[in-house]
């Protein structure tokens, strides 16, 4: 299974939209923050206001803002949305697709992965990660102080 460069950006935008509250935020700078093609954002853009995730406001300081509280959407919302299914194999999804199902010895170990990853991205809001992007951003900050404060021979 392989989570697509859709689904990291579609989160990575929910969160630079999450992170200014109240603001409709231009796409434009989710993309040079991000650093990802905004014709690609637009059409990921798409799908997400489509899926109800985020709304998108007309005029002069339009842009996105988020449909919902970032608490109240979770990674595995909009990963499903802009994935589709993350079942790591078919047979969990469609037993006919198998003739194995029901007997198989590795079917159970499937479903413990599939189950394991539903927990985790389900367990895990928008506001979760906003919270984490904002304290790695300080951190960010806190070392680059840190090397102003060097000696001038080392800087």
């Amino acid at each position: 299974m392989w989570i697509s460069t859709k689904a990291q950006y579609g989160l990575r935008a929910l969160i630079e939209i999450g992170k200014r509250p109240g603001e409709a935020v231009p796409l434009k700078d989710v993309a040079e923050r991000q650093s990802i093609s905004q014709h690609y954002l637009e059409q990921i853009a798409s799908n997400l206001r489509r899926s109800g995730f985020i709304r998108s406001v007309r005029g002069a300081y339009g842009g996105y803002k988020l449909s919902r509280p970032a608490a109240q959407i979770s990674a595995w919302e909009v990963v499903t949305c802009l994935e589709g299914s993350l079942s790591p194999v078919t047979c969990l999804e469609d037993a006919d697709s198998c003739a194995q199902t029901g007997s198989c010895a590795t079917e159970t170990l499937w479903k413990r992965v599939e189950d394991a990853l539903k927990e985790v991205l389900g367990g895990t809001t928008l506001a979760d990660l906003i919270a984490e992007n904002i304290q790695i951003e300080q951190n960010k900050l806190v070392q680059l102080e840190g090397v102003s404060n060097l000696p001038t021979y080392l800087q």
